[in-house]
């Protein structure tokens, strides 16, 4: 078991209710990561509904405040099964507060109309690629779970004229991403809208929503695989913004995207 499986882990303690912990390795400003505490949710729904066959197509996940480190209690109902499809929700609390509310659709593949007009961002190897420190003043955490590798957008702070950044990323502790990971690490990259401002800005997300579009685990998967990630927004009002992403395996494939509105604070 890798350290991002074992921090995301969680138990049945009742029926339909789970326990996970929010470890204090995935820090960052003003609470855990948010990409983490979602997998964390994924895996709780997932056991619920205990069927391989149908994988996650959607899931999205609305966060109303920010837990402390310790236990969590999730609560998954089974809103509606169909022939192939499974929507489920969730709720996390940590004592009276509540930290989220999620919903997640479960999807056996379909017959029907398909295509394809994604289109890879063109970038060197994780070699080539910057790599982003995990130690150091100011510097969260959570990225110590990440080995990310800086390709693209301008640097942070620094009034690029695109709100643009991404590269290769994994988790420092090799895991094969399923999922749970795959949901983390498409929140792991710092905000598309670092580049675009001059100054640090907080940004807390208010939802987060992932669109999986590949098998997980991709077939051949390896624990130490990179995966390619681009995300961008086009506004931001009344400190608001929305941040899209792609993430691509190694061989091109789309993997899985994401929505996701946050807020761009002053520190």
């Amino acid at each position: 078991m890798s350290a991002f499986e074992e921090h995301t882990a969680v138990k049945e303690t009742g029926a339909g209710v789970y326990e996970g912990r929010v470890h204090p390795g995935w820090w960052v400003v003003r609470g855990p990561h948010g990409g983490y505490l979602a997998a964390i949710i994924l895996r709780a729904l997932t056991l619920r509904l205990d069927d391989p066959s149908r994988p996650a197509r959607s899931f999205t996940t609305h966060f109303a405040s920010a837990p402390e480190e310790g236990p969590l209690e999730i609560t998954t109902q089974i809103e509606r099964e169909g022939r192939s499809m499974t929507t489920l929700s969730a709720r996390t609390t940590q004592g009276d507060k509540l930290v989220a509310l999620s919903l997640a659709a479960f999807s056996a593949a379909r017959e029907g109309f398909d295509f394809d007009d994604s289109s890879v961002p063109a970038v060197g190897s994780p070699d080539e690629g910057f790599r982003v420190p995990t130690e150091g003043k100011d510097i969260p955490d959570f990225l110590g779970n990440f080995d990310m590798r800086w390709h693209i957008g301008g640097p942070p702070f620094s009034g690029s004229p695109e709100a643009q950044l991404g590269g290769w990323i994994r988790m420092e502790d090799p895991t094969i991403a399923d999922a749970p990971a795959i949901a983390c690490l498409l929140d792991a990259w710092p905000p598309a809208v670092f580049p675009r401002t001059t100054k640090l800005v907080v940004c807390p997300t208010i939802d987060f929503t992932v669109h999986f579009r590949s098998e997980l685990p991709v077939s051949g998967a390896n624990g130490d695989d990179f995966y390619l990630g681009r995300f961008t927004s086009k506004l931001s009002r009344d400190a608001f913004f929305e941040e899209d992403g792609e993430l691509w395996s190694a061989n091109g494939t789309l993997v899985a995207q994401s929505r996701q509105l946050a807020l761009a604070l002053n520190p």
